[in-house]
């Protein structure tokens, strides 16, 4: 997976590569004329991510890794007026379905190994809305970010502690394990996202993860618009078009059979960035913080030190307010741009979005999901990202660094 020199082409952070069966499976789908939104790829690429993901659970494919977050809030019961734990470090289709529902998201920051759910912030969370609402939140959302596994042990200790479901968004941990068993398969439910950006793609497209059949049905019965057995048209309850169609569920099917060497490649990729960094005092990538954890590295990411220099910095006002990367980020994000590598700043926190300026939020004396963002940057790591295109990046970080 070698491509082509980086010196020829722009370098991106994570682009989608065909395995080379896709098109099989599409053709198929036409020459059947399995066109209509549901058919046997749908069926085979659930049944491909289920054996994927152990055997043990039930995946329903659908439409975005937001609509099976949303899927599973409902599945959880949220409704009008729920609070709901959410990682306030995270994109924001973590969040957002929380608000679909008319439920409140209460925002926790993050712990410094894995940069995920605080289990000591959720615990105080959860306290604080029991003791001031006379009831526990609804559902925790922990998410894996970047692929790293969340500290699944103690959140699930907690969330146990007090009766409340979790919902796994694992949109880009697709291979991530934590204790040997794949994300996505330690709560109530599990979310996955085959945007055409994460480890496999169907263009466009996620999964839920369910803990059993009858759990599928329940969440297909949404997923279908909540049509009712009968021979017309009959709603009893607020169904979603949520189904993914049968001719991407086929690009699905092709990438799967390349998903382990998709995993293994970003691994590698990983690997090589923390091997090639490793003489800038700067600059830290972020790695597994525990033998228990093994992230799939979707994208690799790096924090840069504040007292670090990059060739270029020009004075300015970028940074001194928490909303915003510092100068240092910034400059090296130009100096990459101008090599032709594409980078991006790590997520902007919820809590500092001005769509959710005034929620609950949870954070220690240290806001590290803050701290994160201001000094963060993600580098390409993509299964068309090269060795070369490796070397290439890390001397063009070398080579901005002033020592």
């Amino acid at each position: 997976m070698d491509g082509i020199s980086s010196k020829k082409k722009r370098i991106y952070l994570c682009l989608a590569h065909p395995g080379g069966k896709e098109q099989d499976y599409i053709r198929k789908a036409f020459e059947d004329d399995w066109i209509a939104p549901l058919g046997p790829n749908v069926d085979g690429f659930e049944e491909d991510l289920k054996q994927f993901l152990g055997g043990e659970q039930e995946v329903l494919a659908v439409s975005s890794g937001t609509a099976a977050v949303h899927l599973g809030l409902v599945g959880c019961g949220v409704g009008p007026g729920d609070e709901v734990i959410a990682q306030t470090f995270t994109f924001c289709a973590s969040v957002n379905p929380i608000v679909y529902l008319g439920a409140k998201p209460i925002l926790v920051d993050s712990e410094k190994d894995t940069w995920n759910m605080d289990p000591e912030l959720l615990e105080e969370a959860i306290k604080d809305r029991i003791a001031k609402t006379g009831r526990a939140p609804k559902a925790i959302v922990p998410v894996s970010l970047y692929g790293m596994p969340y500290k699944v042990d103690r959140i699930l200790e907690i969330a146990n502690k007090y009766g409340i479901p979790v919902i796994e968004d694992s949109a880009e941990a697709l291979g991530s394990r934590f204790d040997g068993k794949a994300l996505g398969t330690f709560g109530r439910f599990g979310v996955l996202s085959f945007n055409g950006n994460k480890m496999i793609t169907t263009s466009g497209g996620g999964a839920l993860i369910c803990p059993d059949p009858e759990t599928k049905a329940k969440m297909l019965h949404y997923a279908t618009q909540a049509r009712e057995p009968f021979p017309y048209y009959q709603h009893e309850n607020l169904g979603y078009n949520y189904r993914l169609s049968n001719v991407c569920a086929g690009i699905g099917r092709g990438q799967m059979l390349v998903a382990d060497e998709h995993i293994q490649h970003h691994r590698k990729v990983a690997k090589m960035y923390a091997n090639l960094l490793k003489d800038i005092p700067g600059i830290q990538v972020h790695g597994n913080p525990s033998p228990r954890i093994e992230s799939n590295f979707w994208l690799s990411t790096i924090v840069l030190n504040p007292d670090l220099r990059v060739r270029g910095q020009e004075a300015s006002s970028i940074g001194e307010s928490s909303c915003e990367p510092n100068p240092n980020v910034m400059a090296l994000i130009r100096v990459l741009d101008r090599a032709g590598i594409e980078t991006r700043p790590l997520w902007k926190p919820m809590h500092k979005q001005p769509l959710y300026q005034g929620v609950l939020y949870f954070c220690g004396s240290d806001p590290v999901s803050e701290d994160l963002f201001r000094a963060g940057l993600c580098i390409p790591s993509g299964p068309r990202v090269s060795k070369e295109d490796i070397r290439y990046i890390c001397e063009r970080i070398h080579e901005s660094i002033e020592v």
